[in-house]
Order: C-alpha cells, then sequence, then structure tokens
C-alpha cells in the first residue's frame, strides 16, 4: 500500500479557485461615493439615496458601525435626505455620525468639531415649518454629550433655540418684566 501524497499547498479545492470578494477598498468606496454624488447632481435623488443606502449596507458589513468609512458613508445620506427636503431624517444622519466620531476620534478631534458644526449648520437652515425646536433639543442634547454644556457651539445652540422659542415681538423690556 502507498502512502498518499501531501503536496505544500494542501488540497486544491474548487473553493480555491473561486475569485475572492471584492472588498471595499478606500478606491472603490470613493468610487462609489462619486457615483453617488453624479446620480444627486442630475437631480435623480431617489436613485441616489438608494445607492448611498447600499453601499452604507455594504461598508457596515465589512468594517462595521465604528469605522470612518461608515461615518462618512451615513454623512452623505444625511446630505442626501436635507437635499430632498428631508431635513429631521438629514439632521438625524448628521447627529448620528457626529456620535460615531466622538467614538472613533474622540472628542477633541477637529473632524468631530466640523461634524457637530455641519448639524448645527443644516439645523439653521431648515424652513420655519419644520419642527425646529424639538430637533434643536436633539441637537442640543447631542452637542452637549459631545462637547460639554459649556461649550461654544453649545452656548450658540441653546441662544438660537431660545431666540425661536421666544416670539420675534418681545423685547428686552419685556422680558425684564417677566
Amino acid at each position: 500500500m502507498s502512502e498518499p501524497l501531501y503536496r505544500p499547498w494542501g488540497t486544491v479545492t474548487p473553493e480555491f479557485w473561486a475569485t475572492p470578494a471584492p472588498g471595499l477598498a478606500p478606491e472603490t468606496l470613493r468610487a462609489r461615493l462619486v457615483k453617488v454624488a453624479e446620480v444627486a447632481r442630475t437631480g435623480n435623488l431617489p436613485d441616489a439615496v438608494a445607492l448611498a443606502a447600499r453601499l452604507d449596507q455594504d461598508v457596515t458589513a465589512e468594517h462595521g458601525d465604528l469605522h470612518l468609512h461608515t461615518v462618512q458613508v451615513r454623512e452623505v445620506r444625511g446630505y442626501l435626505a436635507a437635499l430632498a427636503g428631508d431635513h429631521s431624517s438629514g439632521l438625524a444622519w448628521y447627529l448620528h455620525a457626529a456620535q460615531l466620531r466622538v467614538t472613533v476620534q474622540g472628542p477633541g478631534h477637529p473632524e468631530v468639531e466640523a461634524a457637530t458644526r455641519r448639524a448645527y449648520s443644516l439645523w439653521q437652515a431648515m424652513p420655519p415649518q419644520t419642527d425646529r425646536q424639538r430637533l434643536g433639543a436633539d441637537l442640543l442634547t447631542i452637542a452637549g454629550d459631545i462637547h460639554g454644556t459649556g461649550s461654544p457651539i453649545v452656548h450658540r445652540i441653546r441662544e438660537r433655540l431660545y431666540a425661536i422659542a421666544l416670539p420675534a415681538t418681545t423685547t428686552a423690556a419685556q422680558l425684564n418684566s417677566v
């Protein structure tokens, strides 16, 4: 009886020859984000939103929630929602991305500050008929958690919320008499 011959590469199976899943290399991610932007630029926002959602699924499956690629894609989703006029969803995505950034990059990172400013800017640009006070309260809470309740951005958000809450006809004399 002869002994089996063991080759250095082991037993070659059909799976060995199968093409591995391509993964999401940075170049692939960049190309897919460019495609989302091109589709959005043509005015086809529903297709851009669908492409971004699919990219989010793929990036999350490969890297998980706590990865900068995931954060970037979710910020794009927020931007697309705002472009489509869904300011509430856009702000929710921006706030979610800011919270992920603080977990991944740390509270003192400049990109965390920039993410909070993007959320604040979107909130500021919302039309008056949106639920600005409730959304502003959400923004204030998250910004306070990220930057501290005494930070300049939290102070600005709080001032703006007060201005929205008080009628424009209220004067300083009226406020002092209360």
